[in-house]
């Protein structure tokens, strides 16, 4: 019999996830659900799915719909969680500082916690966080309820006036006047959000604020700064813990820190956004160039170099001054504007037109590491992870449309087989037309098409990210997974039918008439400045041998054995090892843990056992003493792991 035929007078029908229907009073919660279900998803219900849609764990059930019960534990769950976390901060602040002298910006959930902004009548200061902890703290014993408001355009305004927040009032005076504005209340605080939020504020078990930063109100350099608070959240205080310790862990292999101690790369106010290379820090990026180097030129790429500067028609003709001119630097030459390059890709259709091409001579795979300029604000900038200029290990592969499936699938094996050298893990995603993109739906559905159709056909599996493509053709992103288990989006692959219209590129088909080719842009690194930066965090400095700027370091006992120590420094360097030698009148202790804080892979011990035995002692950094090996074996294994880019 039919659920319908059976149904009680004012029931409704609920279908869980696992396919299971519940028969449930009209109007009943998704907390009155989970309690059908069983007493302990009662007591860690936090809110819920309603046909897809996230809502309150009082939220009513209207009709019959699939709906799931959401706790903390899930991803959903845990970003509800992290919400009314902020909330509950903001609200401290406010007692602290006093509702009348505080306003509220916006506190959205961020990877790994929360931030709030707020203009507050003083700068709060880092150690006063501890002191909005503890009223946190007493709100949460409290046991406030959390409810959910619906009220009109005029109401909002006039609750915010008596309020005295003119940052909300702002925000409600930009919506139509027409709109139903969501509020939620908790105690005497009541804010302006979509929500969801947890029940109660007893709910929130495991918290902690992390620090305090700025921010431009709505993200505009000529609005207020603001001060932004960040914290996070958890279920329990054992996943806070773990968390608070992955942070300790990514202070200690904080790449600005390792950069400064490991002679790699320096900032100046001079050039604020800009690095410097310092000597180790330019090995190690000429390790990483001349690898991928060596990988293009088997796979078919033509290395190419372009202008930093071109005029401003050039950026007229690729969109980039309708979609980019604001991350742009620009200079008069000849009463002619310029603009320095924030990407690769206008130069490379100019080389391309450069010559007449035929339907046998694509694919032409361009590659360049191409310095470029983007502006950023200088509150985002982040050591190399946020810069102004950065070198991009940029292609740009010229194919027929039949061709396009298998130059992507070709490019994919490259960037596994180059994110493989490094041990990372990494996650695909297919990133579709946003906002401001510039061409036809037609050129952008066959766009969409053709990288859908090679990730299928790879049997990849990936992520939709829906309006995140670039302003020309959709992307395919790589988000590799480092030591802590954190993510960075790396190497991407675009697919551009636009950018071959803009400059009327063409080639001669079989028929010996015009054709458009398809431009595929394609990354790596992304930025080698911040895959760089990157890596030092990974390997916490600790490079492996390939990429160490110092491969190893011959430390003589005393000076008695300096004359064998220079001898066996001059036979690895004439191998091709990068060698040190620590001639200095130290303790030889001093001398072995000095060379362990520079993190150099190998330390080559040598006194009057070693010269006698034509060997070295070996210890070699994060294993420790790995005893006596003539000089030769130690050379030959060197090499050997140098070459085989072998990590430990």
């Amino acid at each position: 019999m039919e659920w319908t035929e059976k149904r009680a007078a004012g029931q409704i029908v609920v279908t869980l996830l696992n396919g299971v229907l519940k028969e449930l009073p009209h109007g009943a919660t998704v907390e009155d659900l989970a309690g059908s279900i069983g007493r302990e998803l009662k007591k860690s219900a936090i809110g819920g799915r309603i046909d897809g849609k996230l809502v309150d764990v009082y939220a009513p059930i209207e009709a019959d719909a699939s709906v799931e019960v959401v706790t903390p534990e899930s991803p959903e769950g845990l970003a509800m969680l992290r919400h009314s976390t902020a909330h509950l901060m903001a609200q401290a602040i406010k007692r602290l500082f006093g509702y009348e002298h505080v306003s509220l910006g916006v506190g959205p959930v961020i990877e790994g916690g929360f931030y709030y902004d707020v203009d507050a009548p003083r700068p709060i200061r880092a150690e006063e966080l501890a002191e909005i902890e503890a009223e946190m703290a007493n709100i949460v014993k409290e046991d406030l309820p959390i409810r959910r408001y619906m009220v009109s355009r005029a109401e909002a305004i006039h609750l915010f006036n008596e309020i005295g927040d003119e940052l909300k009032l702002e925000l409600i005076r930009d919506l139509p006047e027409d709109a139903t504005i969501t509020i939620y209340e908790q105690g005497e605080f009541i804010d302006l959000c979509r929500g969801p939020h947890v029940p109660s504020t007893c709910r929130i078990k495991a918290f902690k604020l992390l620090s305090v930063g700025a921010a431009y109100w709505r993200g505009d350099a000529h609005n207020k700064s603001l001060q932004r608070i960040y914290g996070t959240s958890f279920p329990n205080k054992r996943e806070l813990d773990e968390h608070l310790a992955m942070l300790e862990e990514a202070k200690r292999r904080d790449h600005r820190r390792l950069g400064r101690e490991l002679n790699m790369f320096m900032f100046a106010e001079e050039a604020p956004g800009m690095p410097f290379y310092l000597p180790n820090g330019l090995i190690v990026r000429n390790e990483l160039e001349n690898f991928e180097r060596s990988l293009q030129r088997a796979a078919g790429y033509e290395e190419v170099r372009t202008p930093l500067m071109m005029n401003q028609r050039l950026w007229e003709e690729s969109g980039h001054w309708d979609h980019y001119h604001e991350n742009m630097y620009f200079a008069d030459v000849d009463e002619t504007k310029f603009a320095l390059k924030p990407m690769n890709c206008p130069g490379h259709m100019l080389i391309y037109k450069n010559a007449t091409h035929s339907y046998r001579d694509l694919p032409i795979r361009l590659s360049e590491n191409g310095q470029v300029h983007r502006h950023e604000l200088s509150g985002t900038l982040n050591g190399m992870l946020r810069v102004r200029t950065f070198t991009q290990d940029d292609a740009h592969i010229f194919v027929r449309p039949d061709q396009i499936e298998d130059e992507i699938a070709g490019i994919i094996e490259l960037i596994k087989q180059i994110y493989g050298v490094f041990g990372f893990s990494y996650q695909i995603e297919l990133s579709t037309r946003p906002a401001n993109s510039m061409g036809s739906d037609g050129l952008w559905e066959a766009a969409e098409t053709a990288l859908q159709n090679v990730l299928a056909s790879l049997d990849i599996p990936y992520r939709l990210n829906e309006g995140d493509g670039a302003f020309y053709g959709p992307k395919i992103d790589f988000h590799v997974r480092d030591a802590l288990g954190r993510n960075w989006q790396c190497g991407t692959i675009q697919l551009d039918f636009q950018m071959p219209e803009k400059f009327d590129l063409n080639y001669i088909g079989e028929d010996n008439q015009k054709r458009r080719p398809v431009v595929i842009h394609r990354a790596i690194f992304g930025s080698v400045d911040r895959f760089i930066g990157i890596l030092t965090e990974h390997f916490a400095g600790a490079f492996p041998l390939w990429l160490a700027p110092v491969q190893a370091k011959v430390v003589p006992v005393s000076d008695k054995f300096a004359e064998y120590a220079e001898a066996v420094r001059a036979k690895l360097v004439e191998a091709g090892l990068r060698v040190d030698i620590d001639l200095r009148n130290e303790k030889i202790g001093y001398k072995i843990r000095e060379t362990q804080m520079h993190k150099i892979p190998y330390t080559l011990v040598v006194g009057k056992e070693e010269v006698a035995a034509d060997a070295v002692a070996v210890r070699q950094y994060g294993k420790g003493d790995q005893g006596q090996m003539r000089v030769d074996d130690f050379l030959a294994q060197a090499l050997t792991e140098a070459h085989d880019k072998t990590i430990h």
